[in-house]
């Protein structure tokens, strides 16, 4: 089978989705955002997780010239490198699943996690992550929006990655929009946004304006394929499957850490003083904790 065929695939149903119904653009959206789990799972499981019936991915098939479901997803098997059997025959997930059924809640979610960690970051090409740093070091001004869930991710790349990169800004601020700080913004400047499903309006309505400002955009969420009214100039796609209600918001972590790690490399000795005058700061003035000595 052609290697190339996964890829293939997935560019032709991007290329369709303007043309789908709203079902079949559930289909074909949750294919190219879990290229992996499509090729895994038995068609039920797929049917169940899209929220559609069986014979709707069916007609996904059709739609796509395949001549059945089996051959559309045979292209995805093929390049399937799943990272579930990496992690499932690790003895302490399976003492885990031998502790009764929590033992084995915690089994399935442990397993997840480190394939959510694992698929995230094989996503992402070294010239895509080495773009979206590159763009960021050579901005004026690097704005970073995200609300719910997503905030505590932006919170975190906000406080680490501000040391080795000073023009990083949190927004909104003091109780403004996003799009209030973005008042100024130009072509000189660049915009990360972190969103996932179900996307926030405030986030999405921050990036349409950012973009008609002139501002460049690097997105991290769960698909590079969410708006028809923008494009982003890098998209770096993070699964977030879970075995709960709740999205899993490990791989965008990994994904963040790997773009800290880009930062400080690419931003050489001046990042690297940066950061180290942030901690001399820190500790010439107690910002740390410091167990006292018994006599």
């Amino acid at each position: 089978m052609d290697p190339t065929l996964k890829t293939k695939t997935i560019s032709a149903i991007k290329r369709a989705i303007p043309t789908l119904s709203p079902r079949l653009k559930t289909v074909a959206k949750y294919i190219v955002d879990n290229p992996s789990d499509f090729g895994l799972d038995p068609i039920r499981e797929t049917a169940r997780k899209c929220g559609v019936s069986t014979y709707t991915l069916v007609r996904m098939a059709e739609k796509m010239d395949f001549d059945g479901y089996d051959e559309l997803r045979e292209p995805f098997r093929h390049a399937l490198v799943s990272g579930t059997e990496m992690v499932q025959r690790l003895d302490w997930v399976e003492n885990l699943r031998d502790g009764g059924p929590l033992g084995q809640v915690q089994a399935e979610a442990s397993v997840n996690t480190l394939a959510i960690v694992q698929r995230s970051l094989e996503r992402q090409p070294q010239n895509v992550m080495e773009d979206a740093a590159r763009t960021l070091l050579g901005a004026r001004n690097v704005y970073l929006t995200a609300v719910r869930a997503s905030y505590a991710l932006a919170y975190y790349f906000h406080y680490v990655g501000r040391m080795a990169l000073p023009s990083l800004q949190l927004i909104p601020r003091h109780m403004n929009s996003a799009i209030d700080e973005l008042n100024h913004a130009n072509e000189r400047d660049v915009m990360i946004a972190i969103t996932f499903t179900p996307y926030s309006r405030e986030t999405i309505e921050a990036c349409k304006f950012a973009r008609n400002r002139g501002v460049k955009l690097v997105m991290l969420s769960d698909s590079d394929v969410i708006s028809s009214d923008f494009t982003a100039d890098v998209t770096l796609v993070a699964s977030q499957i879970s075995t709960h209600h709740f999205g899993c918001y490990t791989g965008a972590m990994a994904i963040l850490e790997n773009l800290l790690a880009l930062l400080v490399r690419l931003g050489g000795a001046e990042a690297t003083e940066r950061i180290k005058s942030y901690e001399d700061l820190r500790r010439d003035n107690n910002a740390y904790w410091i167990a006292q000595k018994k006599h």
